[in-house]
């Protein structure tokens, strides 16, 4: 309700984002393992501009054979507990940037939002609704109407490469990172989530990067 949109904006603060089963993530599941709200970012070097890429995302997509973490098939190797019979997620994800961005390249950089969330494996089935959504805090008071004309700063297209690859990698952590930080639930009708098991993930880690 619109007081619920008020009362989001009253109470929002900086520092670091709460992570897993919270606000809208509290119902979520991805991968068939508890799922939630997640956030991972990078901050790209001097040479490249020294800008950030923030992500958030809710993460409610995936079945449990898709689910990749690092490159290794961490849902073939975990199957028990599963409990969907076909893909009806979706899962949103924001990105933000302080780089100086144009509405078509961040248009570009939303898209990249889909190359991190195949890295964890989906491959967004008929049921998903994704939305991926991006934005640049670059330029504020171009929107000024006191002003009559603006200049605009922007990063040429050739030197975007970075800032695409710190957000295909920021959106893969924060997948991730969405599950790490959970723990499993019981909701409605007893219904009952698994939380990702962190010790079975780290020895599958172990195990895949001996193997290499």
């Amino acid at each position: 309700k619109p007081e619920h949109a008020v009362n989001a904006l009253d109470t929002a603060k900086g520092g670091p984002i709460a992570e897993g089963s919270v606000g809208g993530g509290t119902g979520m599941i991805c991968y068939e393992f508890k799922g939630g709200t997640g956030t991972a970012s990078r901050v790209l070097n001097k040479k490249n501009g020294g800008y950030t890429v923030g992500v958030l995302v809710q993460a409610n997509c995936g079945r449990r054979s898709q689910l990749m973490i690092a490159g290794v098939p961490v849902g073939k190797e975990i199957t028990e507990n599963a409990v969907l019979s076909q893909e009806a997620g979706s899962i949103i994800i924001l990105i933000a940037t302080d780089a100086p961005l144009l509405p078509h390249q961040l248009k570009r950089l939303a898209r990249r939002g889909g190359r991190g969330l195949a890295r964890t494996g989906s491959v967004s089935g008929n049921g998903s609704g994704d939305l991926f959504l991006a934005f640049s805090t670059a330029n504020p008071h171009v929107t000024d109407p006191a002003v009559p004309t603006h200049s605009v700063n922007t990063v040429p297209n050739d030197l975007l490469d970075p800032i695409f690859t710190a957000t295909v990698q920021a959106v893969e952590e924060a997948i991730i990172n969405a599950m790490v930080a959970n723990q499993s639930m019981t909701g409605r009708d007893n219904h009952r989530v698994d939380a990702l098991p962190h010790d079975r993930v780290r020895a599958l880690l172990g195990k895949y990067n001996r193997l290499k």
